[in-house]
């Protein structure tokens, strides 16, 4: 039997403002924490479908690693939720903030 997959999460007096603002400036890992906003804790496949997997593993490692995201193992599932309270105590605003300033894709209005 295979040992349990275990993941590394920053203390939350770790989490540090440059690694979070580094990981939502892509609008793909954006996405994913809009998703996450709306939908909870979902398997890591959700987040991007479409993707390669490594392509995946890349941008969930780099979320986890900013402390944006708290990833456990779950069986073969690979499960993640935003770390909501965390990031709102170190940092009051700020993923409400980044997520209103960027609208979700297809959303923007005003084209005409």
């Amino acid at each position: 039997m295979a040992a349990a997959r275990v993941y590394q999460h920053p203390e939350t007096s770790d989490i540090a403002i440059p690694k979070v603002l580094f990981a939502l400036s892509e609008p793909l890992r954006l996405g994913m924490v809009r998703m996450l906003v709306e939908r909870g804790e979902v398997d890591s496949i959700e987040l991007g479908p479409d993707l390669a997997r490594s392509t995946l593993t890349h941008h969930t490692s780099l979320l986890r690693e900013s402390g944006v995201v708290f990833v456990r193992a779950e069986g073969r599932k690979c499960m993640i939720r935003l770390r909501e309270d965390d990031l709102e105590a170190r940092f009051p605003g700020l993923i409400r903030t980044v997520l209103n300033g960027y609208p979700p894709a297809g959303g923007e209005e005003g084209d005409a």
